[in-house]
C-alpha cells in the first residue's frame, strides 16, 4: 500500500489519472487532493477537482493551493484543456466541499500525520510543492518520492525547450528538483509515448457511467490535440499514477537533472548531464520508454473497475 497525496490543475489527464489511483484502492491509499494554477485558473481547476471528486461519490479531502507561480503570472493551457479547463462532459452543479484553501499547510498536516512515508503525485506546475519544501522541510523525511509529470530531456511543448508543467514556475521546479527528495519524472520522452487510440476511445463510450464520462473528456481531448499534430492521445498526467502502480511499464534511468530559470528560450528547460565524467548527483529517476497496450490496458481497466462500483 503507498500512501499518496495528489498536487493537480485538472485538466483532462489529471482527471484520468485521479479516476485511475481512486480505481485502486487496494494499492494507493489516497490522503487528499490539492489544486495548483496551471492548466486554468485556480478557481476552474478546483471546480474540476470538485466535479471529479463528486462524480465518484469520493469521500477525499480536497483543498485549493497557489493561484500563480512564484515569480511569474500564470500561464495556462486555454487551447488544449478548454475554457473550463476540462471541456468535454457535463457535470452536475459541484457541492464537493473544500477543506482548506492553504494546500501547503494542508500537505504538511497529511504527511506528518501519516503513520508510513506518503509519495507526492505532482502533476501540475510544482508550486505547492516547491513551498511545502521551503516552508516546511521536516517534511523531507516523510517523503517516499515525488512522481511528477514535468519536463522533458528531449524537448518541450510550451516552448521548443520547456513542457508546460515546468515552463509555468521554473523557479518551483528548480526547488523540487533539488530538495533531496526522491524523484521519479514523466516527462514529454516517455508521456507522448503513452497513448490512448482514437478506436479506444471510442470504446468507452459503449460501456458504464465512468466510462463514458471519460470517453467524452477523452474526445474533446483527443480533437484539442490535433492542433499539435497528434492523431492518437497522449495522457500525460496517468504515467505518475501508472509508475506506482506497475513500474515494469516504464524503463528509465537515474540522471542528474536541472531547471534553467533565466529569461530567454531555454527558461524552464529540463536538462540532464550526460557527461561521462559527470560528477553530479543523479537526484531523478528519467523514464523514457512505456510499455503502450499495457499503459492504455491499465486505463481502460481501472474506468471498467469505476463502473461497477459507481452508480
Amino acid at each position: 500500500m503507498k500512501y499518496i497525496l495528489i498536487d493537480c490543475d485538472p485538466g483532462h489527464d489529471d482527471a484520468l489519472a485521479i479516476l485511475t489511483a481512486y480505481a485502486h484502492p487496494e494499492e494507493l491509499r489516497i490522503l487528499g487532493v490539492t489544486t495548483i494554477g496551471g492548466n486554468q485558473t485556480l478557481e476552474k481547476v478546483t471546480e474540476n477537482a470538485r466535479r471529479i471528486l463528486q462524480f465518484l461519490h469520493a469521500d477525499i479531502p480536497l483543498a485549493s493551493g497557489q493561484a500563480g507561480p512564484l515569480v511569474k503570472s500564470l500561464h495556462t493551457a486555454e487551447d488544449a484543456h478548454g475554457e473550463s479547463g476540462m471541456d468535454g462532459p457535463v457535470f452536475e452543479k459541484e457541492d464537493y466541499p473544500l477543506v482548506s484553501d492553504n494546500a501547503v499547510v494542508f500537505l504538511k498536516e497529511q504527511i506528518m500525520a501519516c503513520p508510513e512515508k506518503v509519495t507526492i503525485v505532482a502533476i501540475g506546475p510544482l508550486t505547492n510543492i516547491a513551498l511545502l519544501m521551503r516552508v516546511y522541510p521536516e517534511t523531507k523525511e516523510k517523503i517516499d518520492c515525488i512522481s511528477i509529470m514535468g519536463g522533458g530531456i528531449g524537448h518541450g511543448n510550451s516552448t521548443e525547450l520547456a513542457e508546460f508543467n515546468i515552463y509555468v514556475d521554473p523557479e518551483a521546479a528548480h526547488i523540487v528538483f533539488h530538495a533531496g527528495v526522491p524523484i521519479v519524472m514523466a516527462g514529454l520522452d516517455v508521456t507522448e509515448k503513452a497513448l490512448i487510440t482514437v478506436r479506444e476511445i471510442e470504446s468507452l463510450k459503449e460501456k458504464g457511467r465512468v466510462s463514458r464520462m471519460a470517453g467524452e473528456l477523452l474526445g474533446f481531448y483527443n480533437e484539442s490535440g490535433r492542433q499539435y499534430g497528434f492523431t492518437d492521445s497522449p495522457i500525460h498526467d496517468l504515467c505518475a499514477v501508472a509508475y506506482l502502480l506497475q513500474p515494469d511499464l516504464f524503463q528509465g534511468e537515474y540522471q542528474a537533472v536541472d531547471v534553467i530559470t533565466e529569461e530567454g528560450c531555454a527558461r524552464g528547460l529540463t536538462f540532464a548531464d550526460k557527461r561521462l565524467m559527470c560528477d553530479k548527483v543523479k537526484n531523478v529517476l528519467v523514464l523514457e520508454e512505456v510499455d503502450r497496450d499495457r499503459f492504455a490496458a491499465m486505463l481502460i481497466e481501472a474506468l471498467e473497475r469505476l463502473d461497477e462500483s459507481i452508480s
